[in-house]
């Protein structure tokens, strides 16, 4: 260790007088740190420095120290590592196949602090006592959480939850087993079509993966304007206009909210919208643009597909008290008509539990259902319902008897 420090300390001192970004001057980094490890394996043979052992694993460090995150990268660089969670600088986490586990990896809280800064420099983002929550995005697509105190109790809480796409289209779902082929026809057809669709699930269900899969099946011709709090979504379409959210500044302006980002998005001409997820007063707004006729997606935290839609006919009452359940709730029944609910299972298996469809009738305060897709044991079949605007699915060019088939 003693080795790389020294080496590691050089290779800073270079970065500095070449002034090089170890960001982007990737390739001249790495003939450099070459060049300085190659030197200190030959000043070592001569006495007064420690022998470095593994070549290969210290020029890997200090590459990962002074371009990547340090500690952290080669979680980073495991494909089969989805998330990194650190409780304190002495507990560092990850997740496989969604089972965590504690790794041996052991910081300081002055490095958990600069790695902290070192991932938000390239968002601009900060976290400071005035704004102890932050939300950004690494280079790679993973999203990152902070949490420092009095928020929380001592310690800095950061999560980096990886992007990692096993899934780009609804056909690579059904080959990994999430659902069958006939429900991503019938998904396909529906989102060709014109379709509202809300993705539900818990968190880390493959909700995000999921709409990126959906939006494979958007029209190629169709401009989509998507609304997220961080840039997640990665869609595979021509025509796409991303936003997201902005934090208050450190006099506390300039706070852009998602709500804002789906009313702006509707002044940017879309064929359609996406929003990463609704949370709060924004479904609202996102409501009456899908009533209005434009179609769209987006996801929400449920543990079904039942709670989901109850979710959304509560969440547009924290617009104001002049929102009321008479009007919200028809607007759901009328503006969602298909509800995908995915599931991450114990053994680490992401699956589609159940697609329920709004016929757009409601009962009070209660929006009637119709299965589409249910789980009998570990599989999904065909339910006994059908969904709505089958006029809209035949002038896209769908059977609706030929995708669903017969009653179930």
């Amino acid at each position: 260790m003693e080795g790389i420090h020294v080496i590691e300390g050089e290779v800073r001192e270079l970065i500095r007088r070449q002034r090089l970004d170890p960001a982007s001057d990737r390739d001249v980094l790495q003939g450099l740190v070459d060049d300085v490890v190659r030197d200190y394996e030959e000043r070592s043979l001569h006495g007064g420095l420690a022998p470095l052992g593994d070549r290969d694993a210290a020029t890997r460090s200090v590459l990962d120290a002074v371009a990547g995150l340090g500690p952290l990268q080669q979680y980073l660089d495991d494909p089969t590592i989805e998330e990194i969670w650190i409780n304190e600088p002495a507990r560092v986490f990850v997740a496989r196949s969604g089972v965590p586990e504690l790794t041996p990896t052991i910081l300081t809280e002055e490095q958990v602090k600069t790695l902290v800064e070192r991932m938000l420099k390239p968002s601009g983002r900060r976290v400071d006592l005035s704004s102890p929550f932050v939300d950004a995005a690494l280079p790679d697509g993973s999203r990152l959480h902070v949490a420092i105190p009095d928020v929380t109790r001592q310690q800095w809480l950061v999560n980096i939850r990886k992007f990692v796409v096993r899934a780009h289209t609804l056909d690579d779902l059904v080959s990994m087993g999430s659902m069958p082929q006939q429900a991503a026809r019938f998904l396909s057809a529906a989102i060709a079509s014109g379709l509202n669709v809300l993705v539900s699930g818990g968190t880390q269900a493959g909700k995000t993966t999921m709409l990126n899969c959906l939006a494979s099946a958007i029209p190629s011709h169709e401009r989509v304007v998507s609304c997220e709090e961080v840039f997640e979504l990665k869609l595979p379409l021509r025509d796409w206009a991303a936003l997201q959210c902005r934090q208050a500044s450190l006099e506390g302006t300039g706070e852009i909210p998602l709500r804002r980002l789906v009313k702006e998005a509707l002044r940017m001409r879309p064929s359609r919208v996406i929003v990463g997820e609704v949370r709060q007063e924004e479904s609202l707004d996102l409501l009456i643009a899908l009533n209005s006729g434009l179609p769209g997606m987006c996801t929400i935290h449920a543990n079904s597909a039942r709670e989901a839609v109850i979710k959304m006919c509560t969440l547009p009452l924290l617009a104001g008290s002049n929102v009321s359940s008479t009007f919200v709730v028809p607007t759901v029944a009328s503006a969602i008509d298909v509800v995908v609910h995915v599931v991450l299972e114990r053994d680490g298996r992401r699956r589609v539990r159940e697609i329920v469809a709004l016929p757009g009738r409601a009962e009070g305060d209660v929006v009637e259902l119709s299965d589409l897709f249910v789980s009998r044991g570990r599989s999904l079949e065909r339910g006994d319902g059908f969904p709505p605007h089958v006029e809209q699915f035949e002038r896209a060019g769908f059977d609706v008897n030929e995708l669903l088939g017969s009653h179930g």
